[in-house]
Formats: C-alpha cells, structure tokens, sequence
C-alpha cells in the first residue's frame, strides 16, 4: 500500500513542487511502461527465432552424423580419424552490437562464411563423402553461433527486463500513489485552513459592523 511522502515543511510552495514531482513521475512512468513493452516483444521474438534455430541445429547434426558415419564406413574409422586430426579450417567471427531498447545485443558474424573451406593434408584420402560432411559441419558450425547470440539476447533481454519491471512497479505501486496521496492531503488541509480563515474573517467582520452600531 502506498504511504504519504514526509513533507517538511506542509507549504504552498511544496504542494506546487510536488504537483511538478507527481507530472514528471506520471510521464516517465509511461516511458518506463512504454520501454518494457518493447522488450517483452523483443523477447518473445527472440524466444521463437531461438526455438526454431535449435530445431534447425538439431536436423543439421542429424544429418551431419548420418554423413559422417557413410564416411567413416568409407574410408574405415581409423583413416578417418588421422584426416581429420590433419584438417584444418581457419574462420573469423565478428561480434559486435545493436541496440534494442537501451540494451545492447550482440550479433556474431562468421567472416566471408561463403568461402570457409577446410584444409586437407593429404587430398589422395579424401573423397565426396568426407567432402559432404565437411560442408554438414560447416553448417552446423554457423547455426550453433547464430544459436550463440540468440541465447546471449535472451540472457540480456531477460536481466533487462527484470530490472524495467522493478522501476514500473515502484512508480507504479509506490512514487505516484504517494505523491497523490500526499497532494490531496495538502490540498485538503489548505482549504480547510481557508475555510478557517474566511470564517474568523467574516467573525472579525461581523464584530466591527456590532460596535460601529453600537457607537451609532
């Protein structure tokens, strides 16, 4: 339940500051809102983009291990295994960021990914199979970064949004309740005082006109 703000000094000059406190508290509570909505929305959409790459790398590992079992039936396990300890295959990833809301995503890039090649020591033992699973693996390799970034938004997307929420709720629940509990109290001990006021007036009034009547 909100409390009223401790006021020092209960002034009319404080009453017009809290009003200026409670506007400018109304409107970044509707930026805070505004923000967050964007990140859910951000997040939701990053939550259905990582459920369908993981699927994705789940079909290009299946098929990357049907490829590579052809080829080791091929060549026999033992060859297989000297080729590949001897490949190499030099790539680069990029990181970098973008900015969704306030929070800074990254985004991985595979350099030239198009031209990614593997090395082969010995081109007499390699074949069409193992240059398949090569490529399979190739694949898998650019869907476990794009995976990568995705899981790395969401873990970004998910802290952000927990400390937003926290903001919100104050506003929310705490600062505005506050402020307008606390100016409608000002504001009702001043017209009461007014009131007060006018009414001893208007005694004091009435007092005078008797002994100007009186003198008469």
């Amino acid at each position: 339940m909100a409390k009223k703000i401790q006021v020092t000094r209960p002034t009319k000059i404080e009453l017009a500051r809290l009003k200026h406190r409670l506007k400018l508290a109304t409107r970044i509570h509707k930026i805070v809102k505004d923000r967050l909505s964007i990140l859910i929305m951000e997040l939701l959409q990053t939550v259905r983009e990582c459920a369908s790459v993981k699927d994705r790398l789940l079909t290009e590992f299946s098929e990357a291990y049907r490829s590579l079992s052809i080829t080791a039936g091929y060549h026999g396990y033992v060859s297989l295994k000297k080729e590949l300890l001897v490949s190499e295959m030099a790539f680069k990833v990029n990181a970098g960021t973008r900015n969704v809301a306030g929070v800074r995503i990254p985004f991985f890039e595979i350099e030239k990914a198009d031209e990614m090649k593997a090395e082969t020591k010995n081109m007499a033992d390699t074949s069409s199979f193992l240059d398949h699973s090569t490529e399979l693996s190739q694949k898998c390799l650019k869907t476990i970064i794009e995976l990568a970034e995705l899981q790395k938004s969401l873990e970004l997307l998910g802290m952000e949004i927990n400390k937003v929420k926290r903001i919100n709720n104050a506003l929310e629940h705490v600062v505005v309740p506050g402020l307008d509990m606390t100016i409608k109290y000002l504001t009702m001990k001043f017209e009461e005082r007014d009131r007060e006021e006018a009414a001893r007036l208007k005694h004091v009034k009435l007092l005078i006109e008797q002994r100007e009547a009186y003198a008469y």
